[in-house]
């Protein structure tokens, strides 16, 4: 598994996905939604990789097989997770991948996918974005799933795509799986790679843009991906001619942060209760991080034990993650300025 973290993570899977696909590689792309189970997920997935993989003439029964563990699958755990919806293609073969225990069936599962793909001459990469909402003993069951494959040499891998507790997460629920997997950071870019990104794309339409004005939406944005889509948009929409000039940036940079506002920001604002609200709005109060949380209780006058239950939820939410032992930081680019904006000192101090 490579956990990717930070913005431009989702666009990154995506890609890494089209050019598995153009090599002939068998992949699963999902999104981890945070009120279903991992086995409904993936179940109707492999079985479209499973069949297709019946279709080519070495894999066949191998992939029979697997439809075979599919199904002893899905009917074991569709007790414990009812949300379990897949057609069934064979019928249940006793003792393969039906024990009602996810640590081991799905593993077993995996294994007859593996050896399926071995046998087409091909692999299986499993695509799973904000997989941070997988509930950590379904987690710890998938984990374990790779390891075995891994442990038998069988093509079978995993990227996985969430924020910045993702290595936490994979930790605690299986104590190996920083050994086992590797969790690069997507962040933000350089200069030289913010400046490619904005002029590269104009450029190939014939518009250049002013080094000045370059700088400009550089000093916005800090080299976020997202954000430099959004103010070279309006930038680009805004500018009469080329080549597109300090001043249209200016005059562009409003309409930016207000469309970031209504829906990058704001969407993530509107999922808070009012104590969580103030405890970001004082995270911003002290700048774009990382703090420690003694320094976030004392500026809201509170004791640091009292406000564990709430920093623990807003982590849950991914609204903030740890970078290190009594730090806090914000997962969300330039989220304390948006704070700002939206809560007045009135809005939160009198709390």
């Amino acid at each position: 598994m490579v956990g990717l973290r930070g913005v431009g993570k989702t666009v990154l899977l995506d890609r890494m996905r089209t050019d598995a696909e153009e090599q002939g590689v068998f992949t699963v792309r999902a999104e981890t939604p945070e009120d279903r189970s991992l086995p409904a997920l993936l179940a109707p997935h492999l079985r479209q990789v499973l069949h297709r993989l019946s279709r080519l003439g070495p894999a066949q029964e191998f992939a029979r097989r697997g439809l075979r563990a599919l199904a002893g699958f899905a009917k074991a755990l569709k007790v414990k997770y009812s949300d379990i919806e897949v057609g069934f293609d064979f019928e249940v073969e006793s003792g393969l991948a039906d024990n009602g225990d996810l640590d081991t069936d799905l593993g077993v599962l995996l294994e007859q996918v593996g050896l399926a793909a071995k046998a087409a001459g091909t692999a299986v990469i499993l695509f799973l974005d904000e997989i941070q909402y997988v509930q950590e003993d379904q987690f710890a069951a998938l984990i374990s799933a790779m390891h075995r494959c891994a442990q038998l040499q069988l093509p079978v891998a995993m990227v996985g795509a969430g924020l910045p507790r993702l290595r936490a997460l994979a930790g605690n629920a299986k104590s190996y799986a920083e050994r086992l997997f590797d969790f690069p950071m997507v962040d933000r870019l350089t200069a030289e790679q913010a400046s490619l990104a904005l002029e590269k794309p104009a450029g190939d339409e014939g518009v250049r843009f002013d080094a000045v004005a370059v700088q400009e939406i550089l000093r916005h944005t800090q080299g976020y991906p997202y954000f430099l889509q959004e103010w070279g948009k309006h930038s680009w929409d805004n500018a009469p001619s080329s080549p597109i000039t300090l001043e249209d940036v200016q005059y562009s940079s409003q309409q930016a942060l207000a469309a970031l506002d209504e829906s990058f920001f704001r969407v993530r604002f509107d999922q808070l209760a009012p104590r969580e609200k103030q405890y970001l709005r004082a995270m911003a109060e002290l700048g774009p991080g990382p703090h420690r949380s003694g320094s976030i209780a004392m500026e809201l006058g509170r004791d640091v034990k009292q406000l564990g239950t709430v920093r623990d939820r807003l982590i849950a939410k991914g609204m903030i993650w740890s970078p290190s032992h009594g730090d806090t930081a914000f997962t969300v680019p330039l989220f304390d300025e948006f704070m700002k904006r939206i809560m007045s000192d009135a809005d939160w101090k009198n709390e």
